[in-house]
């Protein structure tokens, strides 16, 4: 592919940033046009397993961000109620050992910064703010992005990175359906210094109990703790990061949990609530000379931990692709075909984890103990997670 051709990319979240870099350092032309006035990501953790690690690394990011981020040593199942501990993963020695890279928590701003930070180092400019895509025309010779200030931007290709509510996908192929899921979440940041000393450790936890499920791991070198719980309620549906909730009925939504749980949502500053909705993963993302990527078109519930990660392995999948095909058109072909098996499997697990988290047999600690061993022992965590882990971006059939 020639290193001339301009590349569009819509959004400028953490997807649309990993494919600029991804773009930019094999010597491509990028531009990013974000619709926000100003470039920044909310409040709350991430997780890169070691795949996603990978691919950090393949875009020269890595080591930067795990100095800024954590290493758990490990992730630990406990009961909801009676706080019993079951181990799910070493995350530190044995991660690196097993798929050559550790597991990270990392605080969303602080990825997103990384990366940004990235793409300024080779094109300054690269980035545009306040330009809210309104429409596209995709020719047979080029792309064009319409925005709703009244400008438009012309390209070679166009990237939607724009998304769960992607207009390029809806302009692409008209649809745009979501189903509510009969749960919502509960997210906050915790300074570490509001805990207990018995909530301060390296570790990350999954809380789970019958209807519901919390999940907490430490950020920035353990200066944050993240939390984010979901509980199976249908009375309300808005699907928002930014609505803020109280802790008062975030703490009555696991009423009855163990007292750690508790301590967690009352030791938050603040919590946002937001309803999960659920998008059938795309077959088909790319029309001629544009695409999609990321949450575009193949959103997830988080229940997989892979929903960042999955973003940033398009980015450098199309970037390897855009490498190896002289027709722009095949390329985005290609990136498509590379990808929508193995992000469509983990928009998959991520929906089978829903019940493995929220199983009623967890109401009381005998079935929890069968149930842990059946689902959750050490065979079944290794079927369900290695090939999500050792995949490499960088050596990948394309």
């Amino acid at each position: 592919m020639t290193k001339s051709l301009k590349v569009l990319i819509a959004g400028g979240g953490i997807g649309g940033m990993a494919a600029a870099l991804s773009l930019l350092r094999r010597g491509y032309d990028v531009e990013v046009y974000e619709q926000a006035p100003e470039l920044g990501e909310v409040g709350a953790g991430v997780q890169i397993s070691p795949n996603g690690s990978r691919a950090l690394d393949a875009l020269g990011v890595f080591e930067t961000l795990k100095a800024a981020s954590c290493a758990p040593r490990r992730k630990e199942f406990r009961l909801w109620n009676t706080g019993r501990s079951w181990p799910m993963f070493d995350l530190g020695p044995e991660a690196i050992e097993k798929y050559g890279y550790p597991y990270l928590t990392v605080y969303r701003p602080d990825l997103l910064a990384t990366l940004i930070d990235a793409v300024r180092a080779i094109k300054p400019d690269a980035v545009h703010l306040a330009k809210a895509v309104s429409n596209i025309d995709v020719r047979e010779d080029g792309v064009t992005l319409h925005f709703a200030d009244g400008t438009h931007a012309e390209g070679d290709l166009l990237v939607g990175a724009d998304g769960v509510k992607s207009t390029v996908r809806r302009c692409l192929f008209g649809d745009d359906e979501a189903q509510f899921t009969g749960m919502i979440a509960w997210r906050g940041v915790i300074p570490m210094d509001r805990l207990p000393e018995r909530l301060r450790d390296m570790l990350g936890w999954t809380w789970i109990g019958p209807g519901g499920h919390l999940v907490n791991y430490p950020l920035r070198g353990g200066k944050l703790m993240n939390m984010i719980g979901t509980i199976e309620r249908n009375d309300w549906q808005v699907e928002s990061w930014y609505t803020q909730g109280s802790n008062e009925e975030c703490a009555r939504d696991f009423a009855g949990w163990h007292e750690d749980v508790q301590t967690l949502i009352q030791a938050a500053p603040s919590v946002m609530k937001w309803a999960f909705m659920e998008r059938v993963p795309r077959q088909t993302w790319s029309v001629g000379r544009a695409t999609l990527l990321g949450d575009a078109c193949h959103a997830t519930l988080p229940f997989l931990a892979q929903g960042a990660v999955m973003s940033i392995e398009d980015g450098v999948v199309l970037g390897r692709c855009l490498d190896k095909y002289a027709d722009p058109v095949e390329a985005l072909h290609r990136y498509e075909q590379a990808r929508v098996e193995r992000t469509s499997a983990m928009v998959r697990g991520a929906k089978e984890n829903t019940s493995r988290f929220h199983e009623s047999a967890l109401a009381t600690e005998e079935g929890a103990m069968a149930y842990m061993e059946s689902e959750w022992s050490r065979d079944p965590i290794r079927d369900r997670y290695d090939w999500l882990y050792r995949y490499d971006v960088n050596t990948a059939e394309i």
